[in-house]
């Protein structure tokens, strides 16, 4: 990993709880892959019939993200953190989004353990990452959604600006079927203990489901 990712004190203020793991790897762009579509479709038949919607709020990594919301002054039921919503479309019944296996990956890992996920590409990002609180009229275009008021939220930031939140990565470093290098970035607001275990379970998934290579790992207090 080849970028220095940091937070910004005044974030970490509000929210000291605040870790990040951090992956990066090689990939390769392949749009299906019949052993994870098997496993999503697994894991979204078994959320649908044990977790209702109002529970999906209380997971505890969820639960904690909600908390770092509300400390920042950002309403979470407005403002879905991404694991949450990805949650209540599979209790819906919805399943997930199909796009590719490398972001299908990351979405069955975000449902599996309720943390909120950034995945890039790697080399749409220019310069170091630096994760701190959105301003009032920073322009902000997020994937599926366009303009996004991202005022008050966790905001991941390169030399050229806002590029990624906890409720919706933006279109300027989204990946792409010309993507070869991925990060992901798992956002850990309650300093959850579970956070290496998880790393390693997405290495094993990566390897899994995708042809991907170069792993490396760090998670950033």
């Amino acid at each position: 990993m080849q970028k220095k990712i940091v937070i910004d004190p005044l974030l970490k203020e509000k929210c000291p709880q605040l870790t990040l793991g951090c992956l990066s790897c090689t990939v390769v762009w392949e749009e299906k892959s019949t052993a994870l579509a098997a496993a999503i479709q697994q894991t979204c038949t078994d959320f649908s019939k044990k977790l209702e919607t109002p529970a999906i709020s209380k997971i505890a990594t969820i639960a904690s993200s909600r908390t770092a919301y509300k400390a920042l002054g950002k309403d979470p039921s407005r403002y879905r953190l991404s694991a949450e919503a990805l949650l209540r479309r599979v209790v819906k019944g919805k399943g997930l989004y199909e796009i590719n296996t490398i972001v299908d990956t990351l979405n069955l890992i975000s449902i599996q353990t309720g943390y909120s996920i950034g995945g890039y590409d790697l080399d749409k990002i220019d310069g170091d990452i630096v994760l701190g609180i959105g301003e009032e009229g920073e322009p902000y275009q997020a994937i599926g959604r366009g303009d996004l008021n991202i005022s008050n939220l966790p905001i991941f930031r390169d030399a050229q600006g806002a590029f990624g939140s906890p409720t919706s990565d933006s279109t300027r470093t989204m990946v792409t079927a010309e993507t070869t290098h991925f990060l992901m970035i798992f956002l850990n607001f309650g300093k959850h203990d579970n956070l290496q275990e998880v790393l390693e379970r997405t290495v094993d998934y990566y390897q899994q489901f995708t042809t991907a290579t170069n792993f490396q790992t760090t998670i950033i207090d």
